[in-house]
């Protein structure tokens, strides 16, 4: 499957970014890059000239969570999709009231996840 949607993945779990990284481009998406905070996220995104079709967005993380990055990326990544994964569930209207495509909870199965983007990236 050649899916092409780039992808960046926002989350403050080295663990879970490799382990999402590794799963998503064998399914045929082009990571463009990780961020372990929302503040990171934002200045790597600002320097991409060609930005994300999605980004996988964690809410609690230090320094800047999700929701915040999600108002400040709305603005540098207008065309990027932006799905929270989070085990936060009561975030969950706030996040879909800013603009957000979609929002799974963790622990989550990988097909969801790419059901998801492939949804996202093709709105």
């Amino acid at each position: 499957m050649s899916d092409n949607t780039r992808v960046f993945i926002v989350d403050d779990d080295q663990y879970i970014v490799k382990l999402l990284s590794v799963i998503l481009e064998k399914n045929g998406f082009e990571i463009m890059g990780h961020a372990f905070n929302g503040k990171m996220a934002i200045e790597k995104l600002k320097l991409l000239h060609e930005k994300p079709d999605v980004i996988i967005m964690d809410y609690r993380m230090p320094i800047m969570n999700g929701i915040e990055a999600t108002i400040h990326l709305k603005e540098i990544c207008n065309h990027s999709k932006i799905i929270f994964a989070t085990a936060d569930n009561e975030i969950r209207e706030e996040a879909l009231q800013i603009g957000v495509a979609d929002v799974i909870s963790k622990p989550f199965e990988i097909d969801m996840l790419i059901k998801s983007i492939k949804k996202a990236s093709n709105f």
